[in-house]
């Protein structure tokens, strides 16, 4: 893999609050696959969601007067983008979620960044792996476990081939946040990353989905519909354009940073709009994760090291 000179950063209060939005519309996604799985095969789905999203990306990029690439060089990094940012994690995690839970799968893709920031240590000068930054990946993905309860970790070591490809997902994701940065670098509109690599993942999971033969299965229920439809409009259209957005301003190793956020969202929502009760696992798995994210981000860490000025 070619180096990239790309130091790392610290985020915005818009990049926080970009990563933010973005871990509640993927927070729910894992909710809505296990919806959507109920009426759809996992190669059926990531074709539906991806074939949405495009098809809403692309009439607004052209709306917006996005110009569509003309180059085969940006086709083919965007169907890299489409097989290692879509096709390849979509299809394993949905698959992943037949046999395990949302919550094992959440705890495998709060991986992302730990795998991200190993392989940006080796690809990217700037971006080494240190003590701390190894200790705080640490502390979010044991915040993420926390959180999630030991529920779903009992299943933990069953069904290894399902946890496997949740695993291999989630590296998959992290690979392509280090290469997605590149098209940043070449100018070309995070919009137009999204609906591209969207439209190139329908293209070819189609015909994976078709030798599937999915019309001789069972009409999908109304609510696994819905789920689809979530899943192809927040999760893949606007989830995306965020995703690319926050790739191009704060780097690929705090843009993954969203993985370890995203297992507390379906909580946090259960407690803001349903008046659900928290338990102590959610309020000591927040602070792990909330330190682990302070440490990360570097601010506050080097203002307590921050020697005061000497008095004259």
């Amino acid at each position: 893999m070619r180096d990239m000179s790309n130091p790392a950063r610290t985020m915005s209060a818009s990049d926080w609050a970009t990563l933010i939005t973005l871990a509640i519309l993927w927070g729910g996604s894992f909710f809505f696959i296990e919806v959507a799985l109920r009426g759809f095969a996992p190669l059926t789905l990531v074709f539906a969601r991806t074939a949405m999203g495009a098809g809403v990306l692309w009439g607004v990029a052209l709306l917006a007067g996005k110009g569509i690439p003309r180059d085969l060089a940006t086709w083919r990094g965007l169907l890299v983008q489409a097989l290692l940012n879509n096709v390849v994690p979509l299809t394993l995690f949905s698959w992943g979620q037949t046999q395990i839970s949302g919550g094992l799968a959440a705890i495998f893709n709060a991986t992302t960044p730990v795998w991200g920031v190993l392989i940006a240590h080796v690809a990217i000068s700037g971006e080494r792996l240190t003590v701390a930054r190894a200790a705080a990946l640490a502390l979010g993905v044991a915040g993420v476990a926390v959180t999630v309860g030991g529920g779903a970790i009992q299943g933990l070591g069953a069904n290894l081939l399902p946890q496997l490809a949740c695993l291999a997902g989630a590296f998959s994701y992290a690979v392509a946040s280090i290469m997605g940065r590149r098209f940043s670098d070449t100018g070309i509109d995070p919009i137009v990353v999204a609906a591209g690599s969207l439209a190139l993942a329908a293209v070819v999971t189609l015909p994976l989905m078709l030798a599937g033969q999915p019309w001789n299965a069972p009409m999908p229920s109304l609510p696994a519909w819905g789920a689809v439809a979530a899943l192809g409009l927040l999760s893949s259209a606007l989830g995306f354009l965020l995703y690319y957005r926050l790739l191009a301003s704060a780097g690929p190793t705090n843009v993954m940073l969203v993985t370890l956020l995203i297992p507390i969202t379906p909580i946090l929502l259960g407690w803001l709009v349903l008046s659900e009760r928290l338990a102590p696992q959610h309020f000591a798995g927040l602070a792990l994760i909330a330190c682990g994210l302070v440490a990360i981000d570097g601010r506050l860490p080097r203002l307590a090291l921050r020697r005061p000025a000497p008095q004259p």
